[in-house]
This record gives C-alpha cells, sequence and structure tokens, in this order.
C-alpha cells in the first residue's frame, strides 16, 4: 500500500529554467571580453577568471540540458524518469570546477619565478565589466539556489567569479600603482585555492544524493515518531529516506497496525493521515508505506528499524 504523487510537477532546477538561460548568455559574453583582455594584457588571473567563468558557462549549459531530460515522463525501464540526470550534472559541473583550479594554481607557481609584464588598462577593464557580469547573475540566481543542487552550484560559480573578478581589479591596482608584476600570480592562486573548497562541497552533496543518504533537514527519529503518533499504528520498521533529484525526497515504510483497525477497513485512513503528516511537517510528499499486522513480522527475518 502506498501513497504519494506523480513526477509531473518537474524539477527545481526546471522550475528555475529562465535564471539559468539569461545567466549562460551573459556569462558566454563576458568570457569572450576576458579572453581577449588576458591574452592581450598577458594576465594570467584574467584569464583564470574567463576560465572559470567559461566552465559556469559549460555548468549552466549542462544543467539545462539536465532539466530537460528529467522533465520527460517516467517510463517502465525508468520509473522516475530521467530527474537522477540533474545530480549527474551537478557532478560533471563539480569535477570541471576541482579541475580548473588544480590548472590555475600549478600555472601560477610556473609563472612565480618569471612574472610576465601585463597591460593592466586592458586587463582593470575586462575585469571590472566581469564583476558586474557576476553580480548581476548572481541576483538572478539567489531565488532559486536554495532548492536545486545544480542552481547552488551556478550561484557558488558565480559567486567565485564575482570574488575573481575583484582580486583581478586588486592585483591590477596594485601593479600600476607599485610595478609589483607578481601581484597577478597572487591573484590566480588565490582564485584556485577559493574554488577548490567549493568543488569539494558541491561534490559532497552529490555524492550524498548518489549513496541514498538521508536529506538534510530530515531526522529519522523524529519521523518515526510521528508515524507512531498516527491513530491505529502500533510500530515501524524498515523506515528510509533518500533524495531522488534536488528538491524531490522520498521515504518508504513498513508500518504496523493494530488488528482492530485492520479489521474495520480503516488502513485508508491510516494511509491519509500518514500522508498528511509526513508532508506537512517534513516536506515529503512522495512516500510509500507498507501497513501490515503484528503477526506479520515473522515474514520479515532480515527486518531493521
Amino acid at each position: 500500500m502506498g501513497a504519494g504523487h506523480d513526477h509531473a510537477h518537474g524539477t527545481a532546477t526546471g522550475r528555475h529554467r529562465r535564471r539559468l538561460v539569461v545567466v549562460l548568455a551573459i556569462t558566454l559574453s563576458v568570457v569572450g571580453v576576458q579572453v581577449i583582455g588576458g591574452l592581450v594584457s598577458g594576465s594570467l588571473a584574467l584569464l583564470a577568471d574567463a576560465g572559470h567563468m567559461l566552465t559556469d558557462a559549460t555548468g549552466v549549459a549542462i544543467a539545462l540540458t539536465a532539466a530537460a531530460l528529467a522533465g520527460r515522463p517516467a517510463t517502465k525501464a525508468r520509473t522516475y524518469g530521467l530527474q537522477r540526470a540533474e545530480i549527474l550534472a551537478a557532478l560533471a559541473n563539480a569535477l570541471l570546477l576541482g579541475g580548473l583550479a588544480v590548472w590555475v594554481i600549478t600555472e601560477a607557481v610556473q609563472r612565480w619565478a618569471d612574472p610576465p609584464e601585463v597591460a593592466t588598462g586592458v586587463m582593470l577593464a575586462a575585469a571590472a565589466a566581469g564583476a558586474v557580469a557576476n553580480l548581476v547573475s548572481l541576483l538572478i540566481l539567489r531565488g532559486g539556489q536554495s532548492v536545486s543542487l545544480n542552481l547552488r552550484g551556478a550561484y557558488l560559480e558565480v559567486l567565485g567569479d564575482l570574488i575573481g573578478s575583484v582580486a583581478v581589479i586588486v592585483a591590477g591596482v596594485v601593479i600600476v600603482t607599485t610595478g609589483y608584476t607578481r601581484a597577478d600570480v597572487i591573484a590566480s592562486i588565490l582564485i584556485g585555492v577559493f574554488i577548490l573548497p567549493r568543488a569539494w562541497s558541491l561534490l559532497r552533496e552529490v555524492v550524498d544524493v548518489l549513496l541514498e543518504a538521508t536529506p538534510k533537514g530530515i531526522d529519522l527519529d523524529d519521523v518515526r515518531s510521528h508515524i507512531k503518533g498516527v491513530d491505529g499504528v502500533v510500530d515501524v520498521h524498515d523506515l528510509h529516506a533518500w533524495t531522488i533529484t534536488s528538491g524531490v525526497p522520498a521515504l518508504s515504510a513498513h508500518v504496523v497496525v493494530d488488528q482492530d483497525c485492520l479489521d474495520q477497513g480503516r488502513s485508508g485512513q491510516v494511509l491519509d493521515a500518514l500522508a498528511e503528516c509526513l508532508g506537512g511537517h517534513f516536506d515529503t510528499e512522495h512516500c510509500t508505506f507498507q501497513l501490515e499486522p503484528a503477526s506479520h513480522a515473522q515474514h520479515e527475518p532480515a527486518r531493521h528499524d
């Protein structure tokens, strides 16, 4: 027996697709400006920022593609459709971020001994354009980053870009005022170091989803307590909670009900009460419950709490 809903409501990323499209257009425009500016000026920090933004654009494009795939209906072969495509997209995004950070830091270390001359005028102009564009993109993504891993990944990347653009601007000002060209190398290292922990954080969240860890904000002991509080429920076991994709938590449980409840045909009422309880207290609408009498325990030797 079960209670839940269909998958037609769409995924969190799909509901914010327009935000991603706008951010993608802005990001690609600035990448072109910064790549040209980096090559003309000789600034590694500016190229690092451009590379990071290109990674952002790639990640957003992947997220948009994944959102379209995730919105496709379920089939007999894939009963959840392709909703997990969003999580795989977030995984690719995290790996791209990490790879970029390693490249930037390695290149910066190699330049330390002999830093090249930098055309600071071009460097500062391109970095300023990037900072303005990143700020606009950050405001666009802010409304959806709390409900989708892909939007959160894009939001964190744009935040990193904004900080990176500021670092490039500071490095340019230092070079102009002091002639210390290693400021560009230092800024590059800082950008790389800033990217790494964000990539690791996103990767950990993705791995939690793929390993079907209990969703954040759901305490299974609390869930168990609420289930036992439903009229007619005696006990609960084999309780599981996981995330299908961003914004779509799921839960299943074997619920032991008293014999009188079954004899009186009130199992439907119990199911309705369970679904209402978990949907209201834990925002978990996709729930599956197996109702069983206490005597059924002997048929479940592998049961667990």
